[in-house]
């Protein structure tokens, strides 16, 4: 019954109580949603009605590399809708600079690739973005960018894009946000301040919010799984000048599935040696008590820098910050910081860590909570999978490099690396998350032939990629072209693409080891040896497979690449570029580089 007191008058308290009676337990849940959503959007939706006013229309685009945006942009349009938006998603690879003429509020979430460079996918609309000037006057925008501080051109693109907006014409709707590695607050924060500003120009639809059944615990990159480490071996042979190791991570319980072409990322933690490094050197306890946001309360300052700070990083942001807690004392980082020392600086900056910050400039009585300020989030470290969930379910399987170097009369190492190599051996646990990569997929059609380049570390997803063709008995072509060193020491998972070439799997294999010969020799020289039958490859409509270093051994690829269409398809270079273009808008040239 609903009571005298109620703010309702007797017919109303009548029909609610006569309501009320029959109401299952979901469809209470439902009506106290709906109320909830009336409440919080300030509107009273009409008799008869479940929605009132005309929705705010948003096309949320994205322009990705590793596909954080797109997961953005796809969770953006999600949350709009809950919110009564009319909102939809587009990938900026896929339309013109024309097309945003006919868009009535935009939000553009897009990434900075490496120092200063649009993610590849966008190549083309970022040329003609920057070049050609359609009139966005009606249009309305705000852009989300993401990058990473250890970066000087940090967001560029997202910089780039909300001022070339701006100039032609459009009207920014909130002010840009720019994230770090660790971006769900900055982001957050921003689709927030999107949703509210389009709630004041236009008047969202009001709608009941889903029934949602959330599980008992859902393991993703806020709650990252605890993965037990199955194996932990070495592949190169002894002799060998690397250290690459393969680990297999169990699964099974964590609700995580993922696809072949897809990332595991690895939430690593910092070597004592390390940790132990920074403390020494700053002069801290490591029993202090501190605080970030990067974790809840308060942890002791060993702990933080263990398991939550990135404390190896070091940036153009880390030291002004640094420098700005004393600038006596660090007169000469003012110096550096100088804008006309910017070459100065950058040759200062390479192969210096954090602890060479604190070594080089001490601050005398330097306290552990304003160093702990500066510091940002230990980021994840994304692992191409080199496994088919086919092949080993229940299991994910990685490649790794160890990185270690000396530089300035210090020993250095990857973070998650060596994490990997030294701290995590049979029987331990990783936080591990997927990370879905949609722009490095298999064809769906099994019959379709495919090339796949991948030295080195390079050819972790590869393994993933043959073992799922042979899991799915596709009848498509497949080969590999794999580079490393040296055969008798690097030529990794030799005896899989022996087995993988006996059962059909994998059609054909050519290798290219750089130190067996006077002569170096990469892939991309093999490619060109072979450069009839790849074109004749392309031109039964092959799939064509990078992965591996972006800096250098991407771009050869991509250039032997052009060549060869050039050379055997008898086009000129413009020809042959305009070619490779289509394989890239048709999927048909995929690269997973980092």
């Amino acid at each position: 019954m609903i009571p005298d007191h109620a703010p309702f008058s007797p017919e109303q308290r009548q029909s609610l109580s006569a309501l009320l009676a029959g109401v299952t337990p979901q469809q209470s849940l439902w009506l106290s949603g709906y109320l909830a959503g009336v409440t919080a959007s300030g509107v009273v939706p009409a008799a008869g009605s479940a929605s009132v006013g005309t929705p705010a229309n948003l096309t949320v685009l994205f322009g990705t590399e590793s596909g954080n945006c797109e997961e953005l942009a796809d969770r953006t349009v999600k949350a709009a809708k809950k919110k009564g938006i009319k909102a939809s998603l587009r990938n900026l690879a896929e339309i013109s600079p024309a097309d945003l003429s006919k868009l009535e509020n935009v939000g553009l979430i897009v990434s900075t690739w490496g120092d200063g460079e649009p993610p590849e996918a966008i190549e083309g609309f970022h040329k003609a973005f920057l070049t050609e000037s359609p009139d966005l006057k009606g249009t309305r925008f705000s852009v989300c960018a993401l990058g990473d501080t250890s970066y000087e051109k940090f967001c560029e693109i997202g910089k780039q894009y909300d001022a070339r907006l701006l100039e032609l014409g459009a009207e920014r709707i909130v002010d840009r946000v720019d994230c770090d590695v660790d971006y769900e607050d900055s982001y957050g924060g921003w689709a927030d301040q999107l949703f509210a500003a389009l709630a004041e120009t236009q008047m969202a639809v009001v709608a009941a919010p889903p029934l949602e059944i959330t599980p008992a615990e859902v393991f993703d990159k806020k709650n990252p799984f605890p993965s037990e480490v199955l194996d932990n071996v070495l592949l190169n042979g002894e002799g060998s000048s690397k250290e690459t190791i393969h680990v297999e991570l169990n699964l099974e319980g964590s609700g995580l599935d993922y696809e072949a072409g897809d990332a595991l990322a690895v939430v690593p933690e910092n070597a004592a040696d390390v940790v132990e490094a920074v403390i020494r050197n700053g002069q801290f306890s490591p029993t202090e008590m501190v605080t970030h946001k990067a974790f809840e309360g308060e942890l002791s300052l060993k702990e933080a820098f263990s398991e939550k700070l990135d404390i190896t990083a070091l940036s153009r942001a880390i030291v002004k910050k640094y420098q700005a807690l004393d600038p006596v004392a660090t007169s000469a980082l003012g110096d550096l910081l100088a804008e006309d020392q910017k070459a100065e600086f950058s040759a200062w900056i390479w192969g210096r860590q954090i602890v060479d910050l604190l070594a080089e400039f001490p601050i005398s009585g330097l306290k552990a909570q304003d160093f702990v300020n500066i510091l940002r989030k230990l980021p994840p470290r994304l692992y191409s999978i080199a496994s088919s969930p086919k092949a080993h379910p229940g299991e994910v399987h990685l490649t790794v490099a160890a990185v270690r170097y000396d530089t300035h009369e210090r020993s250095r190492k990857g973070v998650a690396s060596t994490y990997l190599a030294d701290d995590t051996p049979k029987g331990a646990k990783v936080k591990v998350y997927v990370h879905k990569n949609k722009n490095f997929r298999l064809p769906e059609d099994d019959n379709a032939p495919v090339i796949m380049v991948g030295p080195g570390t390079g050819v972790a997803p590869f393994r993933a990629f043959v073992e799922e063709r042979g899991e799915r008995e596709a009848k498509g072509e497949s080969w590999l072209f794999f580079g490393d060193q040296k055969y008798s020491f690097d030529f990794l998972y030799q005896l899989e693409w022996q087995d993988h070439l006996k059962s059909g799997a994998l059609s054909r294999l050519d290798v290219a080891f750089s130190r067996d010969q006077p002569e170096k020799v990469y892939v991309q020289d093999v490619m060109r040896s072979r450069a009839a039958e790849l074109y004749q490859w392309l031109e039964k409509g092959a799939y064509f497979y990078v992965c591996g270093d972006a800096q250098y051994m991407a771009k050869d690829v991509h250039d032997a690449l052009i060549e060869i269409i050039a050379t055997e398809g008898g086009k000129s270079a413009e020809e042959a570029a305009a070619y490779v273009d289509e394989l890239k808008k048709t999927k048909r040239y995929q690269r997973d580089v980092y």
